[in-house]
């Protein structure tokens, strides 16, 4: 592999005496342990999207209380007054690492921030003083993202020092690169600037995370907006030109520190997952595709010495494929690949969910030992040829398969939903994608899934929408990260 430094990481800690709020909101955890221990979510919210951009994209939310009548089902539809805009990822104004942020002197997690990655605009719902239907209180329109920070198609955002941090695929201009960051006032939601303030030789963007406790920031890469609003690109992606690298960063002032390059082989490094120990400096990333043999892999990263390193821990390989079954992305190939597109981390920092969006499996990990995971169980639905129906409903093939994993904060439940992103899902689901959205129950301890045949929304109960990423009130596993341990 190659590594690429640029200077000495700095640090800086986060003591008791950063805690001066008088008072605080209670879903902010001081540690993981108090996160795990705090009363189960009530209700999700789940991004959804109009592939048309005939009607508008909503904020969904759903009732995840089993002892509710109206358990599993959607209670309400924030819809957005424009079209077109295609929310993907989504977050909270503030999470548990509020607690020892500068500027953030009375925090709530009350506004759920929501981009649109077509549009370049965002848009900010109050989930007070109804948590069931969040209002609109803001929008920050692209011209103000372009002007303030040079960037646009903004895709993920976290609630970090010095601001919101959103992580952006594309320049200014709108088409091209250079992707990065834009950092938010945490109060106003106003765009202040571009986080970054030596790029070193970062272009593509994707995700953002970091080390809280050491003062390490981490973005991924996935391609520039016209590498990916027409679909993948199979002449882009054979000639290895996505993106297929990590990068290291100063936290505190945006300064590249170090770039590791996976190998050009591994197109599409996605999502980043941080362990939620604020002192810990390892993390899992996700590349949806080894050109070379259309296998995906999951890798570590971890510090090793003055510097950090990553390697390969987990392969899952292509699955064999009659050629009339495959659509015609895939009919050269003979084959289903993974494409692993999403991955996520228990808060306790023990089990990995790595989501298999080709094949439509849905694997756990065992990751005590984050050097070699262990399966420890699976679960099929969906799938580009299986189309494995759900238990509730067994004569009901799935399109779509599991993709954005959401993990609740004690381990206990997985949230799936199935769309990847429009113009993808249509060539990989050309016949379409009828939304769902799914809950299995985990095992913590001994490890296992099941999946719970009582909460299933999907099809007409979505009015149209495919359903992205979930976010559970209260915080999950990949809304915080932690100052305190």
């Amino acid at each position: 592999m190659q590594h690429e430094h640029h200077g000495q990481h700095g640090h800086h800690g986060h003591d008791g005496k950063q805690e001066r709020h008088g008072h605080t909101d209670p879903s902010l955890y001081r540690s993981a342990a108090e996160a795990i221990a705090a009363p189960p979510e009530k209700l999700a919210y789940v991004a959804g999207f109009d592939r048309s951009g005939q009607q508008p994209d909503a904020l969904l939310t759903v009732d995840t209380d089993p002892d509710s009548a109206s358990y599993g089902k959607v209670l309400n539809f924030a819809e957005l007054p424009t079209l077109g805009d295609e929310l993907h990822h989504f977050g909270w104004n503030a999470c548990s690492s509020a607690l020892a942020h500068a500027d953030h002197h009375s925090p709530e997690r009350r506004y759920l921030l929501l981009p649109g990655l077509r549009s370049s605009r965002l848009h900010v719902m109050d989930t007070r003083p109804d948590p069931v239907r969040p209002r609109l209180v803001k929008t920050v329109e692209p011209d103000e993202l372009a002007a303030k920070a040079g960037y646009s198609r903004p895709h993920t955002l976290h609630c970090g020092p010095d601001g919101v941090f959103l992580s952006c695929l594309g320049s200014g201009e709108g088409t091209d690169g250079p992707g990065g960051v834009a950092l938010l006032d945490h109060t106003t939601f106003d765009v202040l600037r571009a986080w970054e303030t030596e790029r070193g030789p970062q272009h593509f963007a994707y995700d953002v995370w970091w080390h809280l406790g050491t003062n390490v920031g981490v973005t991924s890469e996935w391609g520039t907006p016209w590498m990916v609003e027409a679909g993948v690109l199979p002449e882009q992606l054979l000639a290895r030109k996505y993106g297929h690298a990590l990068h290291f960063w100063e936290l505190s002032t945006g300064r590249h520190l170090q770039r590791i390059d996976l190998g050009d082989q591994y197109q599409m490094v996605l999502e980043l997952r941080p362990a939620h120990d604020p002192q810990a400096e390892w993390g899992f990333a996700g590349v949806v595709t080894n050109v070379e043999d259309l296998s995906s892999s999951v890798w570590l990263w971890y510090r090793e010495g003055p510097a950090f390193t990553a390697r390969k821990v987990i392969e899952i390989p292509a699955e064999p494929a009659k050629t009339e079954d495959l659509p015609p992305a895939l009919q050269p190939f003979g084959a289903v690949p993974p494409l692993v597109t999403d991955i996520n981390l228990s808060v306790d920092d023990r089990w990995l969910y790595v989501s298999a969006w080709g094949t439509g499996e849905l694997f756990q990990y065992d990751v005590s030992d984050p050097f070699h995971p262990r399966l420890a169980s699976s679960v099929r639905l969906g799938g580009i040829t299986a189309r494995t129906p759900h238990p509730a409903e067994p004569g009901r093939p799935l399109s779509g398969a599991p993709q954005m994993v959401e993990i609740s904060r004690d381990g206990r439940r997985l949230y799936l939903t199935n769309s990847l992103y429009g113009a993808w899902d249509d060539q990989f689901y050309p016949d379409g994608i009828e939304p769902w959205l799914v809950k299995l129950d985990a095992d913590p301890e001994a490890g296992g899934l099941r999946i719970d045949e009582r909460f299933f929304p999907h099809g007409a109960d979505f009015r149209g929408l495919r359903v992205h990423q979930t976010h559970l009130a209260g915080g999950d596993a990949s809304s915080d990260s932690y100052c305190f341990r």
